[in-house]
Order: C-alpha cells, then structure tokens, then sequence
C-alpha cells in the first residue's frame, strides 16, 4: 500500500509543476498534502497572482488642500476699518465691495452644498465662522468647505460669552479650535468672530497672538431672529439691503431661509453694483 501512494505522489508532483508553470504560482505544500493524487482538469488559470498590499491606515476626516488653494497667492489689496467695514488700501481702489461671512455651523451638509453652489455660481468667497464642537462633532463638513475652496473662520470652541470667561477659557477657545482645524487641513483660520460679536481687549490678544483679524460686522442680516416656524427669506434680503452700504461686512448664519435667500440677495447685490471681496484680500491688521 505505500508503495502504490509514492508511485501516484511520484506522478502527481511533475504533473502539478508542468501546469502551474504556465500561469499561476501554487502551494507546493497543499500538492503534497493531497491524498489520494487529484484528478486534474483543464481549468482556466488566471496569467498572474493578484498582490495584495495593505495599505496605512489615513485619517478620514484629514482633507487635501486643492489646486486652488496650493497655487492661489492673493495680494492684500484691503483692510478692516474700526467700524468692521472693508476698505481699499488705494483710495482709488473699488469701495463698492461688500464681505460675505456665514456663522455658526457647521451643521447641515445640505445647507452647506446649497450654501457653496450659491457663492460658486457668483464667483464669490465666504467666512465660514465656525464652533469647535460642531466641527467635532462632523468634521467631515469643515472638510468640505475647505476642500470647495471657501474661507475658514474660528469662531471659538462653544458659543459663549468670552467677555465673562476667564483668561485660560478664553485661550481654550481660540486655541482649541485654531489646533483641531489644523489637524483636519493641515492649515488654521485667519479670521476670527466673537460669539454674539463679544469680546474684550484680552480676547483680542489671544487672536493676534494667533495671527488672526478680529472682527464682529456691520452688516446684520438679523436671520437669527427667525425659527423654523416663522421665518422670511426675502426679509433676510431686505435687512441687508437696509443697512447696505460699500465695505458691508455682512453678518448671515447656517440656516435654511438664508440658504434659500443667497441667491436672489447675491443677485441684487450686483444689480447694484457690489461685488464680492476675497477674504484672502484682507488685510490681517485692523488700521
């Protein structure tokens, strides 16, 4: 009997190796495990051995800064005046500009979608200020404002009152979301809002320490007023239009009858004659 089993082993072998040559490398050692000998068929075998590499794990939320953003140098060509109006550093320059900032998400990719088609279709540029606990908790949205090309503003950590917090809270407030926006797109804000527009000359310091404008508005769209109940696009457009005037710096939030406004107010904007500043284009000194 083990005579007969070395004589089909004998046999088995040359005939495995003549077959695998032509396409496939096989395990020798499952060959030699089998017993009795295989019947072999002609079975397709594929022309090569697919090499599977694992690959290093990458952070999901980590965004890549797109051509736009790796290639765009912009000039500073503006500044922020003490009353927070944006202003020509030539007196020739065009005054009839208004800034376009967004506050408090992000919270809603939809509304952020609607939001950015809306700026990408005007060729504008927006401030997106944004809470650290929004961004921790959907970090893939600040990943898709940074990767569309918009503007990234830090606009502390929680919306509290950082003209009653302490000094180590306020700088936990900057400073926290300044290092998590950093972690996600290898950048940080130069921009900063105070929640509720509050701050003081400590708040301040932290933000320059942080080389960032600071700023509140001069333009209050007055959407926050509205709720889900009682709400009017066009009177978000007609607030602005009410306090319209060159250098408009324009205070709007993530919320859905703003989404649904920019639009017609984008529109009317530059049926008047305003076009839209580049945030990069600010100065980030106030004079």
């Amino acid at each position: 009997m083990k005579i007969r089993q070395k004589f089909w082993i004998g046999i088995t072998i040359p005939l495995a190796l003549l077959v695998t040559g032509c396409g496939q490398k096989q395990d020798l050692n499952n060959s030699l495990a089998a017993s009795p000998a295989p019947i072999l068929s002609p079975t397709p075998l594929p022309t090569s051995t697919p090499v599977i590499v694992s690959p290093e794990p990458t952070p999901v939320s980590v965004a890549t800064p797109t051509p736009e953003q790796a290639r765009t140098k912009i000039e500073k060509t503006y500044h922020m005046n003490k009353n927070y109006d944006i202003v020509p550093n030539d007196p020739d320059g065009n005054k009839k500009i208004v800034l376009l900032t967004v506050d408090d998400g992000p919270k809603d990719e939809d509304m952020i979608k609607s939001l950015i088609a809306t700026l990408d279709k005007h060729e504008a540029k927006a401030i997106f200020f944004m809470n650290g606990y929004r961004i921790k908790q959907k970090p893939e949205l600040l990943t898709l404002i940074y990767e569309s090309g918009q503007i990234l503003g830090n606009h502390a950590w929680d919306h509290n009152d950082l003209k009653k917090a302490s000094k180590d809270t306020v700088d936990q407030q900057i400073g926290d979301v300044q290092a998590t926006v950093k972690e996600i797109t290898g950048e940080v804000p130069q921009f900063f809002r105070p929640p509720y527009g509050s701050g003081n000359d400590y708040v301040k310091e932290v933000v320059k320490k942080h080389d960032m404008l600071y700023m509140t508005w001069s333009n209050g769209s007055l959407d926050w007023e509205m709720t889900n109940k009682k709400n009017d696009p066009n009177k978000v457009i007609e607030n602005v239009l009410n306090q319209l005037h060159s250098g408009s710096n324009i205070l709007m939030h993530e919320l859905p009858w703003t989404a649904e406004a920019m639009d017609k107010l984008l529109t009317t904007l530059e049926d008047k004659g305003y076009s839209f500043v580049d945030p990069r284009a600010i100065e980030l000194t106030m004079r």
